[in-house]
């Protein structure tokens, strides 16, 4: 990338030093292609959206409108996207490289919206005496910055007053600096770039459909300001975001899961079905003191090698159903960097059997069902309590368990071996290790519930709205939803929590003291203390 070029110390060699800028200059210009690239499909589609308009107009259809918000979605992730790359490219140095589509005219922020001024004077009482002489200064004048904000409710807006003065002898002029802001050159505080962040992926509003609603208030903010806050807010957090991956994959135990999500196809304007995977670590149910949070990554497939690829680093108990691609990460075989034990779900077991319970009312699954209901109980007193306790409940378990696989093992050979209700023993008992592991060891879980709930808003959120615009997009909303989620496991709120990340990045928090803002370092900040 052209920031670790940036970076690396120069080289003294004339050759070294040409072959290095030679290598800068190959990098930008493929920085170059890849925003050209996308400020052409940008255009591409907003003409494509425009042509639809006017066919509404001649005639309503529920096909032209679901195009519409498809295309309108697709639009949003290439643009906030194109504002993600710009940003890495501006850290990166130099910009004049990197070229960008032509901006909107920034509009004045309304009238109507109240407003909080804030006055910054110079340090150390710069505004009494002149910093080079002693002697009195006299106000010069002054700069106004306005910044839109949003309060819980409503917007507002923040006038950065910075008084200029001049010495009376020297002439020398002093003025405060401008107040850092999260995005560079920027009109959006920490608290409205939250809001944006939390009404598009935690309450599923599309940016377009923000600027819809804020119209309706009286403030126009053009659909690619909205694109650019949050591609460049996406590139702010990443730090933050890794910092929980890390976290997530240091633990012994973790729970995994994935789910389908429609994601628009480019220049088909038909979606695609794309994948979400979550990786939860909890250690609450068994009283462990390690704080709980959940990595959630996108893939366009569900190819085995993507589990591998998140799961590179990790060694321990991973609890998940019998997809194969994680069967895969049991074999003996992967020695890098250390095996992988697997803990099978009794909930997606019972949820087989109970599938056939209820088209058939089976007395054989009926049994079953109770079963499993009996080990279920010995759990309920086992939740939240001290590993060696949760063995000690489970010694009930085992005898439950070894009568349960006898009886499956001896009723499955009287059953059809083409039926669905055989079918679910075979995966039963073919499991069994797996199945019965959580007996002995009492930081394991009998179920994989903590990563199916996890999923479970996204799961509902996506019977309403299209998940992501590309595959980048999906990326993008897996990231966030790693920030939003463990700060909800964490008892943060969200917004509360972006918010004040998004404030302290932009007071300049050093990269290596990232540790400070993962949400459960900011949870115990902000907790009451004991008298």
């Amino acid at each position: 990338m052209v920031m670790s070029l940036a970076r690396a110390e120069l080289p003294t060699d004339p050759a070294a030093l040409r072959a290095f800028a030679l290598a800068c200059q190959d990098e930008l210009r493929a920085a170059e292609l890849a925003v050209q690239y996308k400020i052409l499909e940008i255009e591409k589609l907003k003409f494509q959206i425009a042509k639809l308009r006017r066919m509404q107009f001649g005639r309503s259809s529920e096909r032209i409108n679901r195009q519409l918000a498809q295309l309108e979605l697709r639009l949003e992730e290439l643009e906030a996207g194109e504002a993600e790359d710009v940003a890495k490219a501006e850290a990166a140095k130099p910009v004049a490289l990197v070229r960008v589509r032509n901006k909107p005219t920034r509009k004045p922020l309304p009238d109507h919206l109240p407003r909080q001024e804030v006055v910054h004077q110079p340090a150390d009482d710069g505004a009494c005496t002149c910093p080079a002489c002693g002697r009195g200064m006299s106000k010069l004048g002054e700069d106004v910055t306005e910044v839109l904000d949003y309060v819980p409710g409503h917007f507002q807006v923040i006038r950065h007053v910075r008084p200029k003065y001049a010495c009376d002898a020297c002439d020398a002029i002093t003025q405060a600096p401008a107040p850092a802001m999260p995005t560079p050159r920027g009109r959006a505080t920490p608290s409205l770039l939250a809001h944006l962040l939390v009404a598009k992926y935690c309450d599923h509003l599309p940016l377009y459909r923000q600027a819809e609603i804020y119209a309706r208030e009286g403030l126009d903010l053009d659909r690619s300001t909205l694109c650019d806050w949050v591609g460049q807010a996406a590139w702010l957090l990443d730090p933050v975001v890794v910092g929980i991956q890390q976290h997530v994959f240091a633990a012994a135990k973790i729970h995994g899961d994935d789910t389908t999500v429609p994601v628009l196809t480019p220049g088909l304007g038909r979606t695609k079905t794309g994948r979400l995977w979550v990786y939860v670590r909890d250690d609450r149910p068994f009283c462990g003191e390690a704080p709980p949070a959940a990595a959630y990554f996108y893939s366009p497939d569900r190819g085995g090698e993507r589990p591998a690829a998140h799961m590179a680093s990790f060694t321990g108990f991973l609890q998940a159903d019998g997809y194969s691609g994680f069967q895969a990460m049991y074999h003996p075989a992967r020695t890098k960097p250390g095996p992988i034990i697997e803990i099978a779900c009794w909930a997606h077991c019972r949820r087989k059997v109970f599938d056939v319970w209820e088209q058939t009312k089976s007395p054989v699954a009926k049994e079953a069902l109770d079963r499993i209901a009996a080990i279920y109980v010995i759990e309920d007193k086992a939740r939240f309590a001290p590993a060696a306790e949760r063995v000690e409940h489970r010694k009930e378990t085992a005898p439950l368990l070894e009568a349960f696989f006898t009886w499956a093992g001896a009723t499955v050979v009287k059953l059809s071996a083409k039926s669905a209700l055989a079918e679910a023993f075979r995966y039963i008992l073919k499991r069994r290790e797996a199945l019965t592991r959580f007996v002995t060891d009492g930081r394991l879980e009998v179920d994989n519930n903590i990563a199916e709930n996890a999923m479970r808003k996204i799961a509902l959120g996506r019977r309403n709205y299209l998940f992501a615009g590309s595959d980048h997009g999906g990326e993008r909303a897996a990231a966030i939803y790693t920030l939003v989620v463990t700060a909800r496991l964490n008892g943060l709120n969200p917004e509360a929590y972006l918010k004040d990340i998004l404030t302290r990045i932009a007071d300049g928090h050093p990269i290596n003291r990232i540790d400070e803002l993962m949400p459960w370092r900011m949870a115990s900040a902000t907790a009451p203390q004991p008298a």
